[in-house]
């Protein structure tokens, strides 16, 4: 049977407990600048990593618009009893990318040793570097993970930088798949949890991380297992605001549609019966 990519529901500090505990305990993407910034956002990932859960410490990059420094992702990290930081990324550029990551690799590996396993961001701006970004990834001695961000726009000529299930479908067909490395995917893209019925395929896929099923079910949208994915505008989670109770339920029902379509097996932690 093929294993299932674990799902990381992304929600705000506020509602952890309610959507974001997980049994079992399994993998959480934890955003660096809360764990810095909110004594009870860090206190739920760090039980939670008490519980078995692998904690990936994420640079802050989507969310402040710039990484955090190599010395804070550390003291992130630590603070959560973390196993993997994601490195600093540049949106769409592969050599700026790597240059950052190995940079950032560095200075982490001389202040905690190999304590903690490092991810790189397959960005690029065309095919050509994304190849070319994909080999120094793999040549690098300091990667251990390897993330491929989320397919946001259509991309008709399905290239390997723009369309993500195209990405991991090349990398498979042309035995290019590294053992030796974890593989994520960041975020929900353009088509959803639909992605993940094509992607789960790939028993090599360790986990993917999301907002959606939080922020549709908080604007009282339901994911449908079977499609369509029609997203509209929608808030950042840091904007999104009180979330009334009588939403509670249908957040939890689209969190479980990406479960199920991830082949996952985890719940939420307090609706286990």
């Amino acid at each position: 049977m093929v294993p299932g990519i674990d799902f990381s529901v992304i929600a705000p500090p506020a509602y952890l407990e309610h959507f974001v505990a997980q049994e079992p305990a399994r993998v959480h993407h934890v955003a660096a600048q809360h764990v810095l910034s909110d004594a009870g956002y860090r206190a739920f990932f760090a039980r939670e990593a008490e519980r078995g859960a692998e904690i990936i410490v994420d640079n802050g990059v989507f969310d402040l618009g710039h990484a955090l420094p190599a010395d804070q992702l550390v003291a992130a990290g630590r603070a959560v009893g973390a196993r993997e930081i994601i490195l600093p990324d540049v949106m769409g550029d592969g050599p700026a990318t790597v240059k950052a990551s190995e940079q950032a690799a560095r200075v982490i590996q001389e202040m905690a040793g190999d304590v903690f396993r490092l991810c790189a961001v397959l960005h690029a701006a065309d095919d050509g570097e994304w190849l070319c970004t994909y080999d120094a990834l793999l040549a690098s001695d300091w990667a251990g993970a390897l993330a491929l961000p989320a397919s946001r726009r259509p991309d008709p000529a399905r290239q390997l930088c723009r369309t993500r299930w195209a990405a991991t479908a090349y990398l498979a067909e042309s035995g290019l798949v590294d053992e030796r490395r974890v593989y994520r995917l960041l975020g929900l893209g353009r088509t959803g949890h639909l992605e993940l019925i094509e992607q789960r395929k790939h028993p090599w896929i360790a986990s993917v991380d999301g907002a959606a099923p939080v922020i549709l079910g908080a604007m009282g949208i339901a994911l449908s297992p079977d499609g369509p994915y029609e997203k509209p505008s929608t808030p950042r989670i840091e904007q999104l605001g009180p979330i009334p109770e009588d939403r509670f339920q249908l957040i939890r029902d689209n969190i479980a549609v990406v479960r199920t379509a991830a082949g996952s097996n985890t719940v939420i932690a307090q609706e286990r019966r």
